[in-house]
């Protein structure tokens, strides 16, 4: 409503296109909504993903480890092995976080980009045509503002002319 207060329409023509641009600036703050929406859903994929591997990383450490103990088990073999292993074998890779969360953000929307969907692409599309109507509305009020201006102008002088 602060919208309407800031224009004050005097006819019904005016009124509508006052209403139609107070939800056209309503649905471009809902794009936006729709957009950080967007980027939480992928997010939590990163965040899954990494859980995933996590685990699978841990399940390979465990099998390492069994077969490691397994084969330190043989006669003689098992001081020979275990220096080997503690020299040779860093252990499994460890995830680290990213360093820059702006690499989280990336990543998300490098994944947003190359989804079959194209859901950025869509909703770029669709702020656009939002903000061309925005824009499109606004002029029209300026010219209505401008010919209200030029009629009240108008009248005075021909208040002026018939005196």
């Amino acid at each position: 409503m602060a919208v309407t207060a800031d224009y004050d329409a005097q006819s019904a023509v005016e009124r509508e296109l006052v209403l139609r641009l107070a939800s056209l600036l309503w649905r471009l703050r809902r794009a936006t909504t729709i957009e950080s929406g967007l980027f939480k859903i992928q997010a939590r994929h990163l965040l899954q993903f990494r859980q995933r591997k996590q685990t699978h990383l841990q399940r390979q450490e465990m099998i390492d480890s069994v077969y490691r103990n397994a084969v330190a088990t043989d006669d003689g073999f098992q001081k020979d092995q275990d220096e080997s292993n503690s020299t040779l074998d860093p252990g499994p890779p460890s995830i680290a976080e990213p360093a820059d969360p702006s690499d989280d953000l990336t990543r998300s929307f490098v994944r947003l980009t190359n989804l079959p969907t194209y859901p950025l692409d869509r909703l770029s599309r669709y702020e656009a045509t939002l903000w061309r109507q925005t824009c499109q509305i606004l002029f029209t009020l300026r010219c209505l503002d401008r010919r209200k201006a030029w009629e009240r102008f108008g009248s005075r002088i021909r208040g002026q002319i018939s005196r």
